[in-house]
């Protein structure tokens, strides 16, 4: 990784300049479409002889299921709602990332830490708390930002899957139902990755655009990371977790 370095006090005895795959994280607001320009990324990657490798939240063994239940129930607080995603992304930055990044893959992460960064802050109006707690972290090599206005996303969303609980920010109250929560929450979550993007130098991808348009730009953004040293890796199958279906 090339300037690697943690967001805060880092892990113990790992020293990110050992590890030799590329880190990309795929940031976005829900109903962004990353998940599914993630599949075309991968299979653009290995075609070109490149071994990938990717996670997303509530993907861990260890929490997906924990996670799936507690948030049925919508009586999370907003300390138990960042924590179990904490742990979520702290049980797959072992088993799945450094493994994969020590191997020479590359790691494409549907979502990474600012989208835990985001709704805590819009949670609790507090920065630092959440930064602190993913001081573990690794920075990724490459963020790119998939931004869309609200109006644009919730049409996007009513076409497709539909708005729930939590993506609505249903807990914090912001309407009087799910549609008027729903665009007054991820308005709110914009506004902070925008201010991200600033901030941890995020490239902006417009969401708005065709999927083939998109999916170019990703590429672009991507194509100067790629050398020969990443090319066919060997990872033992056993050192990496197989992601469980998204929640």
């Amino acid at each position: 990784m090339v300037d690697a370095q943690y967001f805060g006090d880092g892990l113990t005895n790992l020293n990110p300049s050992d590890l030799k795959g590329k880190l990309i994280a795929i940031e976005g607001t829900d109903g962004v479409g990353r998940s599914t320009h993630i599949e075309m990324l991968q299979e653009w990657l290995e075609v070109q002889g490149y071994g990938v490798v990717t996670t997303g939240w509530t993907r861990s063994n260890l929490m997906s299921k924990a996670i799936e239940m507690a948030k049925e129930g919508n009586i999370l607080d907003r300390w138990s709602f960042s924590l179990l995603y904490a742990t979520d992304f702290a049980d797959r930055l072992e088993h799945e990332v450094i493994p994969a990044l020590r191997s020479g893959f590359i790691v494409l992460a549907d979502r990474y830490i600012y989208t835990a960064l985001a709704r805590d802050f819009v949670r609790s109006g507090n920065r630092q708390w959440a930064r602190d707690v993913f001081g573990f972290a690794l920075v990724p090599d490459l963020v790119c930002y998939m931004r869309i206005d609200v109006e644009t996303l919730v049409l996007r969303v009513i076409e497709t899957k539909g708005m729930n609980y939590w993506e609505s920010g249903m807990d914090l109250r912001l309407g009087s139902d799910l549609y008027d929560s729903f665009k007054k929450y991820q308005s709110l979550l914009i506004e902070e990755f925008d201010k991200m993007a600033k901030e941890f130098h995020f490239e902006v991808i417009d969401a708005r655009e065709s999927p083939d348009e998109i999916q170019a730009a990703l590429r672009n953004k991507i194509q100067p990371l790629l050398t020969t040293s990443l090319q066919s890796p060997k990872l033992p199958s056993d050192h990496i977790i197989q992601p469980a279906p998204s929640a």
